[in-house]
């Protein structure tokens, strides 16, 4: 697996992100290979434009049955808009990765 050199999220999520109310992410198989300590540029997915810097503190395997309130909470969201969501951009997928980060002050 090549390592990630930078990490991307939708727009509608910058401000959540540098906000500190945004504190995790899920993800599927491809972007589990990131590491506690590693540091990422991040980047729009839609325009590819960098909007701050990361640093990864945990990854673990998590699944769509498992998801609760407390990962809406860190997604800054409700768990039926998260579910919803999860399940727009990762139909039919059961295992997701959460990623856990932080947002690094410049």
């Amino acid at each position: 697996m090549t390592p990630m050199s930078s990490i991307s999220f939708f727009e509608r999520f910058e401000a959540d992100i540098l906000s500190g109310r945004k504190t995790i992410t899920l993800r599927d198989e491809s972007e589990s290979g990131l590491v506690p300590g590693q540091e990422l540029p991040v980047v729009t997915f839609e325009q590819g434009r960098w909007f701050c810097d990361i640093r990864i503190l945990a990854v673990t395997p998590l699944a769509f049955s498992e998801l609760d309130e407390e990962h809406a909470r860190a997604e800054n969201m409700s768990l039926p808009e998260l579910k919803l969501l999860i399940g727009e951009i990762y139909p039919g997928l059961e295992q997701l990765y959460l990623i856990r980060f932080e947002l690094l002050k410049g």
